[in-house]
């Protein structure tokens, strides 16, 4: 397959631009609307129902609480082999004895068949010592992957990926918030995955351009600037191609899965990983190269190197020109009219040629 040529580096405003247009876009729907939190976050009502029918099934308890008016509904089944014995459904907080509250009750008992239905409030599943936990193992992790990626790579290509994988992260909650999808703990395991993905996207990139520094100077490859582009042209089929074989199976899961077989409880993971690792492919591309092209010309050397590579090139153009103008000139003289002598001029009855030179034209002349 031919390699792409594709200017990565080039259009770095452009991509920067479409980048900022979109965080924009994020960041202004997150503080204007905010997320939308489930019950494990926020808590809410919890209806415990005892002796329900056999083949009473989650996706019914769903339906008929949220017929009902109830929203953020979670519905979980107690079995006895294939015969259910009883269910627990959660719903958001809802006015004890309110309209609202009265009528999911009512729909979830008629639809169940229960003989006792208990209420309870409960508090949010996912309390602030989770979140303090989760976000020190993040900080942790972070922290590892900038000193692996240093002492592997490049401290500049640890700089780049970690900005491409924030990138990822608030452009991804950005949406949930836009769209108003619901956020559950498998939105935040899903969240956590998605730095895997986007971190080994810009690998695969930083990896072929350190392959290829040994080849820095080489026609094409003068500067870094030109050395990350041909890298990033060289991986940019690879990467598409993982990360499609790597949507499919989620994308399938997300359609297939949630929507046709009724799994909801996959929903808000195979939501999150769709939308992470898809915007993860532009980034790998569009981010994490262009800018760590963009830190690395900041280097002194690289910044003789250009300077180096620039008056070259400028010689080049001056010799290019010069040679230009002669040709021109050798032209015009080669097209230039010739203009013949005047009949009875001695250069008309002698002209002067090699032989004439030599005497050759004198012995002729006479010989007649």
């Amino acid at each position: 397959m031919k390699t792409p040529t594709i200017d990565f580096v080039g259009q770095t405003r452009r991509w920067a631009l479409i980048s900022g247009v979109l965080l924009a876009i994020g960041l202004l729907a997150l503080g204007v609307r905010g997320l939308d939190l489930s019950i494990d976050f926020v808590g809410g009502n919890a209806y415990q129902l005892v002796d329900v029918r056999e083949d009473l099934t989650s996706s019914e308890l769903r339906a008929a609480a949220e017929d009902a008016g109830a929203q953020d509904v979670v519905a979980q089944l107690q079995t006895d082999g294939d015969i259910t014995t009883g269910a627990e459904v959660r719903t958001e907080s809802l006015e004890p004895a309110s309209e609202t509250e009265q009528a999911v009750r009512g729909s979830i008992e008629e639809v169940s068949q229960a003989s006792e239905i208990g209420f309870d409030f409960v508090g949010p599943v996912w309390g602030q010592q989770i979140t303090r936990q989760a976000l020190e193992a993040l900080i942790v992790f972070l922290v590892v992957v900038v000193l692996y990626i240093t002492f592997r790579l490049e401290f500049r290509m640890a700089v780049a990926s970690i900005v491409a994988l924030v990138h990822d992260i608030t452009i991804t909650i950005g949406i949930y918030a836009l769209v108003g999808f619901n956020v559950s703990p498998a939105t935040v395991i899903a969240l956590l995955t998605i730095l895997g993905y986007s971190l080994y996207d810009s690998v695969i990139v930083f990896d072929r351009v350190k392959e290829n520094e040994i080849n820095l100077g080489d026609p094409g490859l003068r500067t870094y600037p030109e050395l990350v582009n041909a890298s990033m042209n060289q991986v940019v089929y690879r990467s598409i191609n993982t990360s499609i074989t790597s949507l499919l199976p989620v994308g399938a899961l997300l359609l297939i899965g949630a929507q046709v077989l009724g799994a909801t409880t996959l929903q808000d993971l195979a939501l999150a990983l769709f939308v992470g690792m898809a915007v993860g492919v532009y980034s790998s591309l569009f981010v994490a190269g262009p800018l760590f092209a963009q830190l690395k010309i900041r280097d002194d050397r690289e910044k003789k190197r250009l300077a180096r590579v620039a008056a070259k090139e400028a010689e080049e153009a001056e010799e290019a020109e010069a040679g230009s103008a002669a040709g021109m000139s050798e032209t015009r003289a080669a097209d230039a009219p010739v203009d013949e002598p005047a009949p009875g001029s001695p250069e008309a009855r002698a002209p002067i040629t090699t032989e004439y030179v030599r005497g050759q034209g004198k012995r002729k002349r006479r010989k007649r």
